[in-house]
């Protein structure tokens, strides 16, 4: 390996047979590039999904209602169902074990104003839990706690963009905020990766909009996190059970998905996994087929280079070389010849992804597409390896035959 001698000869060799050097390295350049690109671009269509989800806990449920479609137990088509705090404590009495976070939901447009600044905001009221459902970041101050919802406080948590709406670059936190023509104590400021709009809401304890707007016990909405300790087949059935005992205790028809319905995330996640496994697996098969097409490229190519070199492996033979350094020459040949062709296709593939990156998420929504460098490094490693197979085996055979029977080679 440090033989100074032996990589000048190399060298030489790799100068004195361009061609053949250009195609075994081409060989091998290319197939890690195909290889760079396929997962590239799964790697992209993996973080659009993720991204598509990434407002909400990966473990969230959300149980919506609307209007009866279908007539039932002896009751009409268009009733309104309503949810109400019953209908949450039911769901936390029945599935406690089953659920990691939970909170209520109601939904209101109202106009925040502070001083001269004033817009119309989305306003949910919810429980302390929520924080963790919407993964909302408090930047400054607090969330809205359970001694909130007790006191039925009115205070607030806003929106990082509502901050800068209303109070440019001036503190918020502890100022009051005429909410609708209420006055409400700022106790939070927050951001949310699920982007612009999101960042422009607002939180108020669900107690305190139950009391002042509409003095009542009615909810828009339930959000459930399930025990993320229970599998992607376990979290779908618990949402299907959950459906099931809630259109039976509303008296819903079992088949009305517009009088109830059960938003679960593991069923969303478990179709994503199984589409990516699927297009993984595709990549993997295609990406293998393009490995060995390159193998067998190498391999044709050293065979016939061996050949070609069989009178000189003679002559060096003759002239008291050892097999051992005659296998060692060609074998690192190759792997220098593999090697670089490698990290060339890979630097290449990497530097395609980032140049068509944009232009994929715009047209086909394929966000930030890169491959793990482990994996492309492993595939070129495998094709290192076998350019070494491949050298070694014909090299090891022309190296032990007598120098008489080599210069005869035609």
């Amino acid at each position: 390996m440090f033989d100074l001698d032996r990589w000048r000869e190399i060298f030489q060799s790799i100068n004195k047979n361009r061609l053949r050097s250009v195609m075994s390295g081409f060989t091998v350049a290319f197939a890690i590039l195909l290889f760079t690109l396929l997962f590239g671009i799964v790697s992209g269509l993996s973080n659009t999904f993720t991204d598509a989800f990434a407002d909400d806990a990966q473990n969230a449920m959300f149980v919506r209602v609307w209007k009866t479609t279908k007539p039932y137990r002896g009751l009409q088509t268009g009733r309104t169902i309503q949810l109400r705090n019953g209908d949450y404590d039911y769901i936390n009495d029945e599935y406690g074990n089953k659920i990691q976070y939970k909170s209520s939901r109601i939904y209101k447009n109202f106009t925040l104003k502070y001083k001269n600044e004033a817009s119309n905001y989305s306003v949910m009221a919810i429980n302390p839990d929520h924080q963790f459902l919407e993964k909302t970041i408090i930047n400054e101050g607090r969330y809205v706690n359970e001694r909130d919802i007790k006191d039925k406080a009115k205070v607030i948590v806003i929106g990082r963009l509502i901050k800068e709406d209303l109070f440019g670059q001036k503190p918020a936190l502890g100022k009051r905020l005429n909410v609708n023509g209420s006055s409400y104590l700022i106790i939070g400021i927050f951001s949310d990766e699920g982007g612009d709009n999101e960042e422009r809401k607002a939180f108020i304890p669900l107690s305190t909009a139950q009391m002042i707007y509409g003095n009542n016990d009615y909810i828009s909405q339930i959000a459930l996190g399930y025990n993320p300790k229970l599998s992607l087949d376990a979290a779908v059935a618990f949402g299907n059970q959950m459906e099931r005992d809630l259109r039976n205790k509303m008296n819903i028809h079992p088949d009305d998905q517009s009088a109830l319905s059960v938003q679960n995330m593991a069923e969303a996640n478990k179709g994503v996994g199984q589409f990516m496994g699927i297009l993984y697996a595709i990549v993997i098969l295609v990406g293998s087929g393009t490995l060995v097409a390159g193998i067998i490229g190498i391999s044709n190519i050293m065979i016939f280079v061996i050949k070609e070199r069989t009178k000189e492996f003679g002559i060096r033979k003759a002239l008291g070389a050892k097999p051992s350094s005659i296998v060692g020459i060609v074998v690192q040949e190759t792997v220098l010849i593999t090697t670089l062709a490698g990290y060339l296709g890979l630097s290449f593939g990497t530097y395609l992804l980032s140049l068509i990156g944009n232009s994929l998420e715009e047209d086909y929504f394929i966000k930030d597409p890169s491959v793990s460098t482990g994996i492309v490094i492993g595939a070129t490693v495998v094709l290192i390896l076998s350019g070494l197979i491949a050298s070694y085996i014909p090299a090891k055979k022309a190296a032990n035959i007598k120098p008489i029977v080599a210069l005869r080679a035609d």
